[in-house]
């Protein structure tokens, strides 16, 4: 009787601890659960969305300009242009220019009264060029939040045919400037261009450099 009592209670007593350890084992895993929970860490991050324009995959471009033309002896004038360029590389591209222009008198025949060592024909200017040029600095202009744009500067050297005095004369010219994407196939261009060659207008050989500040406008296509 005794040894069934004793079992009886064994078993009982077996029973209550297995309840126990499941009840622990529950709270234990409901813990672990929480803490790792509460080790997850959910930064508040406000992203803003920028628009960029990429550039136009095509390699032509297409430009208008209009600028000032310090010639030497006789004044700044406006000049206004044409440009055509093939982009050969992101860096490297080749530009032919034309430009146009019309020369004032000179400060001897302002002053002499009624010298003109130039007719009306002969004070027309106009040039053209073929220059090697490289883009360098590439970076991004930000408008506001969530506008930016693309823009480099680049350099420019070449040489082409000055026309003027009814004369011809081979020109060397360099630059730099500033160009600025507006669009994928838009471009504003500011730069500064130096015109060099020699002439004897005034009966003796005289090499000038003619400096031009230009605005343009640039279509690729």
């Amino acid at each position: 009787m005794e040894s069934w009592i004793q079992r009886l209670f064994l078993s009982a007593l077996l029973l209550g601890l297995t309840g126990i350890n499941s009840s622990a084992y529950a709270q234990d895993d409901g813990s672990s659960d929480d803490d790792e929970l509460e080790q997850i860490i959910t930064p508040d991050i406000k992203r803003r969305t920028i628009k960029e324009d990429d550039l136009d995959s095509e390699n032509f471009e297409m430009g208008i300009f209009y600028g000032l033309l310090s010639i030497e002896d006789f004044g700044t004038n406006d000049v206004v242009g044409i440009t055509f360029a093939y982009h050969i590389t992101e860096d490297f591209f080749v530009e032919a220019a034309y430009g146009m222009s019309k020369t004032e008198k000179t400060s001897y025949e302002l002053l002499s009264g009624g010298v003109e060592l130039l007719t009306d024909d002969e004070r027309d200017l106009s040039y053209y060029n073929i220059s090697l040029g490289y883009n360098f600095l590439h970076g991004q202009v930000f408008i506001s939040d969530k506008w930016t744009f693309n823009n480099h500067f680049y350099i420019v050297a070449g040489a082409g045919n000055t026309d003027f005095a009814a004369k011809d004369y081979f020109t060397t010219n360099f630059g730099a400037g500033l160009r600025f994407y507006t669009t994928d196939w838009l471009a504003l261009d500011l730069s500064m261009r130096g015109h060099s060659f020699t002439h004897e207008l005034f009966g003796e050989s005289k090499t000038i450099t003619n400096l031009e500040s230009r605005l343009g406008l640039s279509l690729f296509f």
